[in-house]
């Protein structure tokens, strides 16, 4: 087929075909370009933003069959970008290295930040410990398993009405053996013999 031999008609049809042909790879080559930063921005920020609303959720560590804690909320979410758990009507246990329940806590409210590695419990914070001492407050953070128990905010230590105080702060030992009152504290030593 010799193009000058191809008749006016037919030179008319070839040419429009071939310019609807640019005209299109034209639009989609403008298109791509277009819309690549824009898709590139809702990829990083819708796609891979995960939110999940979650009834009954428990939260667990541990490590070569030794369990650290467990957390369990009532209701939560989870946002997979910041990779924080928020929950709602809080309770769990933290162990010790026999893995046997050495802390006990519930709390309106907690928090998890697997980055961190940090639980914060807070409003309506209630803590038992093995020896049976009990502590209210308003904020309690677990920051790792070397690391000190924090509480803050009207706390307050009850052992077996023998021991009542309040403080601004405790702190519990890693191996929730023993607690160090931190701030303005009162305490009341009861003696159980003499009720007797």
């Amino acid at each position: 087929m010799n193009w000058k031999n191809l008749s006016r008609k037919r030179k008319a049809y070839i040419l429009a075909l071939v310019t609807v042909i640019g005209i299109l790879v034209w639009a989609f080559v403008s298109a791509g370009i277009i819309t690549h930063n824009f898709n590139r921005s809702q990829l990083s920020t819708q796609e891979d933003k995960q939110e999940a609303l979650i009834n009954g959720l428990i939260l667990t560590e541990t490590k070569e069959a030794e369990k650290y804690w467990e957390i369990y909320g009532e209701t939560g979410t989870y946002n997979s970008t910041n990779e924080i758990a928020l929950l709602d009507n809080v309770i769990g246990n933290f162990y010790d290295e026999n893995n046997t329940v050495a802390m006990s806590f519930e709390s309106s409210h907690g928090t998890y930040n697997s980055k961190k590695n940090e639980i914060i419990l807070y409003e309506h914070t209630k803590i038992v410990l093995k020896d049976g001492t009990c502590l209210f407050a308003d904020k309690l953070v677990w920051s790792g398993s070397q690391n000190p128990v924090r509480a803050r905010g009207n706390v307050i230590i009850i052992r077996n009405q023998e021991f009542y105080a309040t403080a601004n702060e405790i702190e519990i030992s890693p191996d929730y053996s023993s607690f160090k009152i931190i701030g303005h504290a009162v305490s009341k030593i009861y003696d159980t013999k003499e009720n007797k």
